[in-house]
């Protein structure tokens, strides 16, 4: 089969979905143009900012999609074939994911732009908020942990990480510029565009040329000084405005990130004609993956962030519910943002289906099998290979970016929320506190349940996207809480809340049950922070399960009282 026929169908589909599921979805939603948004209300050139929902729409893209839809899809696939893993990020995508996204940022735009956690508050009891916070403060903990260590990983490569990282550098100064300029000078976004982008391209040539070679600090790898020089742009990007960093920087990534798969899509297409790209990965490779776990439910939450991810719900609600300009916007940024990330994530997939199983298995890591595809698909176009390497693999690191400082400040407003700790020097203790975990997990030493040393993101991943989906399955049931007491149709969130909760819980047992039986075979139980999380994780998605299971028992009692019946 053609590699073609995959993308383009799927492409297809994904357009259909935002045309009529998206229109069904903004009508049932009444979006107004004329609704003064948080934004305006509440503007302080800070958090609050108006902001054109293109300019807005790459930046939330870009926080959003991040290494997810490369990561998840790749792996889903090397264990498991691309039928079921190209099923789901397109069932996954219109019908779940993208209505998550998309009704978490309505929501917060009609509780004054507060976080998802605030809106639920409204919703249910004191400690079912105070729960739910530390319930996602941890999600975000397993976020920045996974997505450090990969970014790491890539900078640490001995062939072409000094260059990458360079480049990398050199882009982040560039998002710097640019949110200067547009601040001080406000020139047309268009024209800034078209300066800075091109500059992004140079910062790739310019990369291997000026590779950044650092020293291995106090004692530790390379790998894990990158680790820890990550965590620290994590609490600088946090604390500082974001017009001058998180905006520009997530425009430019959104733009970037855009053009990698526009540019990928034309690869393949001339790509077909020229090269005859051919789909060589099995369609379907067993019912269990090499480490013993099952298709269902990992399939469901190791695609994570290409079909439905609860990190959206904090980027919604966190950041870009403070910036949206109209309340219709939230369809293309909300749905549309979604979408574009499903097929960012078939993209991510068609570069693992040119190789073998036996290639696949040979580049190990999916940001090379992603680098290595991007670099066929853009070589196809004329385009020099060792640059487009350079630029695939740039891309993933800017994705990476994108997500580490959004989750960073979106863990302190958590961490500020929780302590009620207010002022100015709240924002550097709660950046701090929130980065403690992800640096005292990406500086240990990992091993897995037979003692075999890994990388942290290797180990983490799999937990990652368990507490991930079941973060939007907790979601889903507030938002499905939310359409209840307002008397609109919960059903196209409580059906995916449902589904959700069902996969996730699943899924975090079966991930749990390995070092479970470690410890009962060993006689002893070892304090490993993995498990602790995660058993917590557990424990308070059920408290918060029994709630809402109650409060909609409660209010159909009431509507009986009512009605009579």
């Amino acid at each position: 089969m053609s590699l073609i026929v995959l993308v383009i169908s799927s492409a297809a589909l994904l357009f259909l979905g935002y045309s009529i599921y998206g229109r069904f979805l903004s009508r049932m939603l009444r979006l107004d143009p004329g609704a003064k948004t948080p934004a305006e209300v509440q503007k302080d050139d800070v958090d609050y900012v108006p902001t054109n929902k293109f300019y807005l729409l790459g930046q939330h893209f870009s926080a959003i999609a991040a290494a997810g839809p490369i990561v998840g899809p790749i792996l889903a696939g090397m264990w498991f074939g691309w039928i079921p893993t190209f099923i789901w990020i397109i069932i996954g995508g219109i019908f779940i994911g993208g209505v998550h996204d998309m009704f978490t940022l309505v929501a917060s735009l009609r509780h004054h732009g507060r976080s998802i956690a605030e809106v639920v508050k409204e919703y249910k009891s004191k400690k079912a908020f105070m729960i739910f916070l530390i319930f996602i403060w941890i999600s975000i903990i397993y976020v920045i942990t996974a997505f450090t260590d990969i970014t790491a990983g890539t900078f640490a490569d001995p062939v072409r990480g000094a260059g990458v990282a360079s480049s990398s550098m050199m882009y982040l100064l560039l998002a710097f510029i640019m949110g200067l300029v547009l601040r001080v000078f406000k020139p047309p976004l268009a024209a800034a565009t078209m300066v800075f982008m091109p500059l992004v391209l140079v910062c790739i040539w310019l990369g291997p040329r000026f590779p950044l070679h650092i020293p291995p600090l106090f004692g530790m790898d390379l790998r894990t000084t990158w680790d820890v020089l990550l965590l620290v742009y994590c609490f600088i990007a946090a604390v500082i405005p974001v017009w001058l960093l998180l905006q520009p920087r997530g425009y430019l990534g959104g733009f970037f990130l855009t053009l990698t798969a526009g540019a990928s899509l034309i690869g393949i297409i001339v790509g077909h004609f020229t090269q005859k790209l051919v789909i060589n990965y099995p369609a379907f490779t067993g019912w269990v993956n090499p480490g013993g776990l099952p298709l269902f439910p990992l399939l469901f939450t190791t695609v994570a962030c290409g079909a439905c991810s609860g990190f959206h719900a904090l980027v919604s609600s966190g950041t870009t519910s403070k910036q949206v300009a109209r309340e219709p916007d939230a369809k293309i940024i909300g749905y549309g943002g979604m979408l574009l990330e499903s097929f960012v994530a078939i993209t991510a997939l068609g570069t693992l289906l040119l190789l073998t199983k036996t290639q696949a298995q040979a580049f190990g890591s999916p940001d090379q099998i992603y680098a290595n595809g991007i670099a066929t698909f853009l070589n196809s176009l004329g385009i020099d290979r060792e640059f487009a390497l350079m630029f695939a693999l740039l891309a993933f690191a800017t994705f990476v970016y994108d997500t580490l400082d959004v989750s960073t400040r979106l863990g302190r407003y958590i961490f500020q929320e929780l302590t009620n700790i207010r002022g100015k020097v709240s924002l550097y203790v709660s950046a701090f506190v929130t980065l403690l975990l992800p640096a005292f997990f990406v500086t240990s030493k990992m091993t897995d349940t037979q003692g075999n040393p890994i990388p942290a993101w290797s180990l983490f991943w799999t937990v990652f996207g368990s507490s991930n989906q079941l973060l939007a399955a907790m979601v889903l049931l507030g938002l499905s809480i939310w359409l209840f007491r307002r008397r609109k149709n919960y059903a196209v969130t409580l059906i995916p809340a449902v589904f959700m909760t069902f996969v996730a819980l699943t899924s975090l047992t079966v991930v749990l049950r390995p070092w479970i039986i470690k410890h009962i075979a060993e006689n002893r139980f070892i304090p490993e922070p993995l498990v602790i999380t995660c058993s917590v994780l557990l424990l308070l998605s059920v408290i918060l399960i029994i709630e809402d299971i109650m409060i909609f028992a409660k209010g159909n009692k009431d509507e009986h009282k009512k009605t009579g019946a």
